[in-house]
């Protein structure tokens, strides 16, 4: 089972997420609601997978996600947006993370995909989105 950390400025989807996420095969570990807690709180919980936000006050998603993947222990980290990964391109492709999860596509299948994708050896970012997957 992997320790799960949410991380959004709307507690409304923090809610549903960690409702929807925590289950069999991940344990919401805990919720951040801007950048500097997130990063506050994988010091604290040391979560296996982040769950991030892009757009979050502060420091956004891409800045923490770059923190984290300095460090020594690194969780995965998922983005996650209500827009789609082709509105950040080149900016998603390069970021330190094990993928993406548009919002409206949220699901534990989804998580787990990037996360055996990951320990198989996957190249690049994955994503789950939709229109990303149009070419």
């Amino acid at each position: 089972m992997n320790t799960l950390l949410v991380v959004d400025d709307h507690e409304a989807f923090r809610s549903f997420v960690s409702g929807l996420l925590n289950g069999d095969r991940f344990v919401v570990a805990g919720v951040a609601e801007d950048g500097e807690s997130a990063l506050d709180a994988v010091d604290a919980l040391h979560p296996d997978v982040v769950l991030l936000d892009i757009q979050l006050p502060g420091i956004d998603g891409f800045e923490v996600a770059e923190r984290l993947a300095a460090r020594a222990e690194r969780p995965a980290v998922v983005l996650t947006s209500t827009r789609d990964a082709a509105d950040f391109g080149v900016r998603l492709r390069n970021a330190p993370v094990i993928g993406f999860v548009p919002k409206h596509e949220m699901s534990v299948a989804a998580i787990t995909a990037l996360l055996d994708g990951r320990a198989t050896g996957g190249d690049g970012v994955g994503t789950t989105d939709a229109a990303d997957r149009r070419g």
